[in-house]
């Protein structure tokens, strides 16, 4: 699967998970993706645990946070 079909599978809807980048537009967000494997959870306990999970979710996690992290600078309002 390339790059772009798996960033595909990273959704936003201002209904779901409070707007927040979630999984296919279930209501698994990055961040909690992040933070489960973060804990020490492995890939393979995840998609056991959460079985409308696939493996490719869990890489399209993997890059879209990359590609968070290739962002130089965010502007921030300030007020």
């Amino acid at each position: 699967m390339n790059d772009q079909n798996l960033l595909n599978r990273i959704t936003v809807n201002p209904a779901i998970a409070f707007g927040k980048p979630t999984i296919r537009g279930l209501r698994y967000s990055v961040e909690w993706m992040l933070e489960l494997l973060s804990s020490g959870m492995s890939a393979e306990e995840i998609l056991a645990d959460y079985e409308d999970l696939e493996k490719e979710d869990i890489q399209a996690v993997f890059l879209y946070a990359a590609r968070l992290s290739q962002v130089k600078r965010m502007s921030v309002a300030v007020a």
